[in-house]
């Protein structure tokens, strides 16, 4: 009998992980994986996606925005240019620990009792609103990159209309590649416009000045009530963050993803509970990642265990670091464009995909407010320990709303109208005797 339950225990462990046939061409799902050179190119321009937003937090791969306010609030920062690091960051880094720790417990709730709870908390009408919010609050930041100076702009311009036609355009591996390639051009352009005396010229002192390689700072975590009880609750967000993520790739995929919610908050957690423990930021799904898969129709899993490795190496190399650094912000503020507008057209195929009806009124009061306040609010609101941003308020405005405004009928089946029942009971019957 043990034998028999061992064979079992091993044989749910083998099939627990992809086994990653090869795509060569068309739609790679994510169980699915181009060839190996594709695999290292395309984790590379993963990377290149996420790093604008890592780097404005700024922090690292993978950095959560909804950690800003409640880290500065924590650990009463105050920026000062050129004044360096924050020296309270392992007061900060014990509370993202325990942020992780609870989202954690949530992740194990979801894979041993399912995600129906969570999607009741956050149907698809919150999780739509949810995306397009993260992807109208954002593109705030995308137009400030990308409209710095004339330069910046006419080069944010030139990388987006290279990343344009690449993705429609563009023959064999390049059209899988067109983040990495409008990034080159980009840069091309405003390299050669300093050049000829328009706008700055790219400064490489950094990169001389940097080692090739360089230990990166760890710091240990401190445990201070204050800063628990403030930063705890941002687990919520990413809650809603990962479910709304995860949704977005299934719509783009064109396949449900609901089964992997759980891991996707396991993992989750577990990166946010790694990353503090070395004195790193809180870490979260990534909307940027998402548009990537959306324009090179490359959803494999294996390219962000490949993105992963090489990000690893690159915390090594300074050197590396600084000439990335160097990348202009109209660049980054052209690439930013293109990948939150595609987040947020793909919150809009959410609802697509999951017939919400927008003809009831609770339906768009809940759709509708949480997005207005998310566009507006681009500062941090404070009620004492407990603080939001404006992605983080937009997502509890969303759930709040969606609960008060439920149906009886919804929470309670016997309120249904007779018109209800009897239309309900005619479907049940019809579903039972189908017409041959």
């Amino acid at each position: 009998m043990l034998s028999s339950l061992s064979n079992l225990t091993m044989e749910r462990l083998r099939n627990y992980f992809p086994k990653y046939p090869i795509k060569k061409s068309g739609v790679v799902n994510i169980e699915e994986r181009p060839p190996v050179l594709q695999c290292i190119v395309l984790g590379f321009q993963h990377i290149l996606s996420m790093f604008g937003s890592s780097i404005l937090v700024p922090s690292y791969v993978g950095s959560s925005f909804a950690f800003i306010g409640v880290v500065i609030s924590a650990t009463n920062y105050v920026y000062v240019p050129g004044g360096g690091r924050n020296e309270h960051m392992d007061v900060a880094t014990g509370g993202i620990l325990m942020c992780g720790l609870a989202l954690g417990l949530i992740g194990l709730i979801v894979m041993f009792f399912g995600s129906d709870w969570v999607e009741s908390v956050m149907p698809p009408v919150v999780t739509g609103s949810v995306v397009i919010t993260i992807g109208i609050h954002l593109s705030t930041s995308a137009l400030e990159n990308a409209a710095r100076t004339t330069v910046d702009a006419w080069v944010a311009f030139v990388t987006v209309i290279t990343v344009v036609l690449v993705s429609v355009y563009a023959p064999g591996i390049f059209k899988r590649i067109p983040v990495l390639i409008g990034m080159i051009v980009g840069y091309l352009a405003y390299f050669i416009a300093g050049k000829m005396g328009y706008g700055s010229i790219i400064d490489y002192s950094k990169v001389n000045e940097a080692h090739w390689v360089a230990v990166p700072n760890f710091t240990t975590p401190k445990f201070e009530a204050k800063a628990i009880s403030t930063i705890v609750p941002v687990c919520i967000v990413l809650l809603a963050e990962n479910l709304g993520h995860v949704k977005a790739v299934g719509a783009t995929a064109e396949t449900s993803l609901d089964k992997y919610i759980g891991r996707a908050i396991l993992g989750d957690a577990f990166a946010t509970i790694v990353s503090s423990a070395g004195g790193g930021p809180g870490t979260t799904t990534y909307a940027e990642n998402i548009g990537v898969m959306a324009v090179t129709k490359n959803f494999s899993t294996l390219v962000f265990l490949v993105a992963a490795v090489i990000a690893i190496c690159l915390s090594w190399i300074e050197k590396l670091g600084a000439v990335i650094l160097t990348i202009p912000q109209g660049v980054f503020g052209g690439l930013s464009v293109v990948l939150f507008g595609l987040v947020a057209v793909s919150g809009a195929r959410i609802w697509v995909e999951n017939k919400v009806d927008f003809k009831d009124s609770r339906t768009m009061l809940i759709a509708g407010v949480p997005i207005i306040i998310g566009a507006g609010i681009h500062s941090t609101l404070e009620w004492g320990y407990f603080q939001l941003d404006g992605i983080g308020l937009s997502t509890y405005t969303a759930i709040i709303l969606n609960q008060v405004l439920r149906r009886w009928s919804d929470v309670f089946p016997c309120a249904k109208s007779k018109k209800q029942q009897k239309t309900s009971s005619e479907s049940n019957a019809e579903a039972a005797h189908p017409a041959v």
